[in-house]
């Protein structure tokens, strides 16, 4: 993998976007098919790691685990390992994750106003 250049044009003109633009840093933080998912599910409450692949069957375990990696290490996720054998790793959200649910919310609103044709008459 080709490392990023940190001084180049694009990643100033990101980095400027990120820190002027609220909807910008949103979708960095949860951008993509997957995380939005990922999040709703876990407004359910704790999981392991088998619940969750299993609530979300078209997910790959590559994606799931890098995701909640993601989200871990931007803070909407904690991860709880408990040290005994075998393992026990749950999943929740922390406060901010929590704080991203109303957003969850107003897109799923708008995806089912969207596919019943809500939106359509407008000009």
């Amino acid at each position: 993998m080709t490392a990023i250049k940190e001084s180049s044009t694009i990643q100033e003109n990101k980095q400027y976007a990120l820190d002027t633009c609220p909807v910008t840093y949103v979708m960095e933080k949860i951008g993509g098919y997957w995380k939005p998912i990922i999040i709703h599910h876990l407004s359910i409450g704790t999981m392991r790691y088998s619940e969750l692949k299993r609530t979300i069957p078209a997910i790959t375990e590559k994606m799931l685990i890098q995701h909640l990696k993601q989200l871990e290490a931007d803070g909407i996720v904690i991860r709880e390992a408990k040290p005994v054998v075998p393992p026990f790793v749950t999943y929740k959200l922390s406060n901010s994750g929590r704080g991203l649910l109303p957003v969850i919310e107003a897109m799923a609103v708008w995806a089912f106003k969207e596919k019943d044709g809500v939106f359509s008459t407008e000009n």
